[in-house]
């Protein structure tokens, strides 16, 4: 299967710019929407799966800021970079802050572009590792994270002891637990709330950019660099920097993190001002940092400097009796979202959904929900709307399997031939159904009914060639 190309939004009533930004992104291999104000552009975002947007500051009707605001509120995951003049830098700074991934300054460099938009995909694509839930009125929340599970209540406990405090505070745990969530909760019940919080995912920036990435630089200090910009600490300032995936800082970059850390002062790239900065600083990972330290791969001091106070979050196999809550959670958010009216679920699927073991934790939970409500006719979800590993190895997706042809004996079949073809003709049925539902529940739209289906455009498209369906209907091609 080919890897599924990236959408890419151009929002800029300049058409010589979008042309040029086309153009480029169009070589780079991404896919791109074009829109000549805000205003169209938000209309395009709620039509298309869109995976980054680039939009000028300065536009007729919908201006890029308040463009940044609506498409944040909507989605919150959407990188977005802003296109700036020399004379609007402060304000694209701001828009930093409200949470913005970048901007970019005119003339930008296609190197530069390229690097950028390369950047902010990556981070994304990150990001999906980890939980995202809106809780407010959830039963069962606090701090924005769901649960009432032994492991939880002590992480109730500590948050409430440290949140309001400069202390730096280390999270680990599993990809899907929920660490920004935790991250997050730390700034929105401390007296920072109202400054900034910046977020860097180390893994997602190359090596060779880190440095400029948190500590800016000046302009002429590397090819490219046709102005100042500041860092993430700079931008941070008053507030919260989280550095997520700690442990992908390169270790020579991390004796210079450590600087920042205890003296709160460093220098932008090609620069000899010391900057001071007033950030609390919460850092997240994956991965055994003490292993990393015994291979060389980790500093020990910064690890000590790091590990202040250490929040370990539970997987959700070690806190199953959340499970119920979560569920519930996401078959609302799910309802609402897919247009459905699932009520609940059904005991035996409850059942299971508790005693699977999800390596993938919580963002896995919620991919399973939703499938299973996309794909639920019933009042309420049943075993037989659940992944087949959710129910023993071997089964099969009961109530979505096609009946068995009574024409054919399979008892008299030969093992290697007509049992195949009964066996192939059946899946293909089975194939067939499950597209068409996804197609009539995105209204024919190829590309929303590829992300349901967890499969790229392109693969979708080949599939309903495959099966005898046509783009911009759900009904076999006359």
């Amino acid at each position: 299967m080919l890897p599924e190309k990236k959408q890419v939004l151009i929002v800029d009533d300049e058409p010589n710019l979008r042309k040029i930004l086309a153009a480029q992104l169009s070589r780079d291999g991404y896919d791109v929407l074009l829109a000549e104000d805000g205003e169209q552009g938000l209309g395009l975002l709620r039509e298309h799966h869109i995976d980054l947007v680039v939009t000028d500051l300065k536009m007729p009707k919908i201006d890029g800021m308040t463009l940044l605001r609506e498409a944040l509120a909507e989605q919150p995951e959407l990188p977005i970079v802003m296109i700036t003049a020399h004379g609007t830098v402060d304000t694209a700074v701001e828009a930093l802050k409200l949470g913005a991934f970048d901007y970019l300054t005119k003339p930008f460099d296609k190197d530069e572009v390229r690097q950028i938009v390369a950047k902010a995909l990556k981070t994304r694509e990150l990001a999906g590792e980890e939980a995202t839930t809106e809780t407010k009125g959830v039963e069962g929340a606090r701090f924005g994270i769901i649960g009432q599970s032994s492991g939880l209540t002590e992480l109730y406990a500590v948050l409430e002891r440290v949140a309001d405090s400069p202390t730096t505070v280390l999270i680990t745990g599993e990809s899907g637990t929920g660490k920004e969530l935790v991250a997050r909760a730390l700034h929105d019940h401390s007296s920072r709330r109202g400054k900034p919080f910046i977020k860097v995912n180390c893994a997602a920036i190359p090596k060779e950019l880190i440095e400029s990435e948190l500590f800016g630089y000046e302009r002429g200090a590397f090819t490219g660099a046709v102005t100042s910009k500041p860092g993430r600490f700079e931008l941070a300032n008053g507030g919260t920097l989280f550095l997520d995936e700690i442990g992908e800082i390169p270790v020579e970059m991390q004796v210079k993190l450590l600087r920042a850390l205890q003296e709160s002062e460093f220098e932008r790239v090609g620069g000899i001002k010391t900057m001071r900065v007033d950030v609390r600083l919460v850092a997240a990972t994956n991965r055994d940092l003490k292993k990393l330290i015994s291979q060389g791969a980790f500093r020990e001091d910064l690890f000590y400097r790091l590990n202040v106070v250490s929040i370990r979050l539970p997987a959700l196999r070690e806190r199953a009796s959340d499970t119920p809550l979560l569920v519930e959670h996401f078959l609302k958010k799910f309802n609402e979202r897919l247009k459905k009216n699932v009520t609940g679920v059904e005991p035996e699927a409850l059942d299971l959904l508790s005693a699977y073991g999800w390596p993938g934790n919580i963002r896995e939970l919620e991919n399973v929900m939703e499938r299973a409500v996309l794909f639920c006719d019933a009042s309420k979800l049943r075993v037989e709307d659940l992944p087949v590993e959710l129910r023993g190895p071997g089964a099969v997706p009961m109530g979505t399997m096609p009946p068995a042809d009574p024409s054919v004996d399979l008892g008299s079949l030969p093992a290697d031939g007509g049992l195949k073809e009964h066996v192939k003709v059946a899946m293909s049925r089975l194939e067939r159904d499950l597209v068409s539902r996804a197609l009539k529940q995105t209204n024919n739209n190829v590309t929303h009914a590829a992300r349901l289906l967890k499969i790229s455009r392109k693969g979708l498209q080949l599939k309903m060639k495959e099966l005898g369906l046509r783009e911009g209907s759900s009904e076999k091609s006359e």
